[in-house]
């Protein structure tokens, strides 16, 4: 007897299909070399609040993050990577502990060239996957005409938040605030992406030499839907030590696991070159192409089926 639920995923699951060899030929097309990365490795990026799957004494990845940032370091100025990433207490109508990432970095822009690149290979993937100019997305129509709309967290907390960003920081409720009272607001019409975060919300991005207080960090939302996260990369191996020195120090008052230092990732990140990175997560840019309100009808199998 077949299965219920792969059946009426079907759909879904070409589309996917479809949607994956369209970002192989727009990153292919740009000259960027596809890469695969360890998905075990020994050392994650110290993160507040992201909590890494152990594997024997080792961990699984929770991006590919350190590791193609060592490829840049290594002399590869273009590369992406589509992987499986991992991620503990994370399952919801939104979220899987084990999820799909497209991750890229291209030497020499900003985050802003970056927020261009984002805009490109949406359109890009919409239109080679039976999309026109605009889409509808849980009964709404989204324009995805270019350019998109771009909103400081600032002007979000201005505008949507019940308390300023630095009462939400100081009362660790930032990110519950964004989730709660601002994204629901994001990109309702056309895709926003929303940029400058507060330091304290970049742990691997570059601040801004205008005002040390704020990243060179957007991400990206579509209909209230975060679908990327991206920075200008830090490449200053003493601030990012003392950053992830700092996350594990919160992690450890939090009662959380501390997970070892990267110290290669360190070691190599002093070659460096400037550079931005882009994580998207495939499996919500599915959701919206298929209009579905819930991951598991974009996905073959559920952790529950298994």
């Amino acid at each position: 007897m077949k299965d219920y639920r792969q059946t009426s995923v079907k759909k879904n699951l070409w589309l996917r299909a479809r949607i994956f060899q369209a970002i192989r030929r727009f990153f292919i097309d740009k000259d960027y070399l596809e890469v695969e990365t360890p998905c075990r490795i020994p050392a994650p990026a110290p993160e507040a609040h992201i909590d890494a799957v152990p594997s024997d004494r080792w961990f699984l990845q929770t991006s590919p993050e350190l590791c193609m940032k060592r490829l840049l370091a290594a002399g590869y100025p273009r590369i992406f990577q589509i992987c499986k990433c991992f991620r503990q207490q994370e399952r919801g109508r939104r979220h899987l502990p084990e999820f799909t990432m497209l991750e890229w970095y291209h030497e020499g822009i900003n985050y802003f060239d970056m927020m261009t690149q984002c805009e490109d290979l949406i359109w890009f993937v919409a239109q080679n996957s039976g999309f026109g100019d605009a889409i509808v997305y849980q009964g709404k129509r989204i324009d995805l005409k270019t350019p998109w709309n771009r909103m400081s967290v600032c002007e979000a907390f201005d505008n949507f938040a019940s308390i300023s960003m630095e009462t939400a920081i100081s009362r660790d409720r930032f990110d519950e605030v964004i989730a709660c009272e601002i994204e629901p607001h994001l990109g309702q019409n056309k895709p926003l992406f929303l940029y400058d975060y507060p330091m304290s919300s970049g742990a691997l991005a570059r601040m801004k030499p205008d005002n040390p207080l704020f990243a060179e960090r957007f991400e990206l939302y579509i209909c209230g839907l975060e679908l990327c996260n991206a920075f200008t990369e830090l490449t200053d191996p003493t601030e990012q030590r003392m950053r992830f020195e700092k996350e594990q120090t919160y992690r450890h008052l939090s009662g959380k696991q501390v997970t070892p230092m990267p110290e290669k990732f360190l070691n190599a990140l002093k070659f460096m070159p400037e550079a931005s990175g882009n994580a998207l997560g495939i499996d919500r840019l599915v959701m919206l192409l298929a209009d579905s309100g819930q991951i598991d009808d974009v996905t073959a199998f559920t952790p529950e089926e298994l």
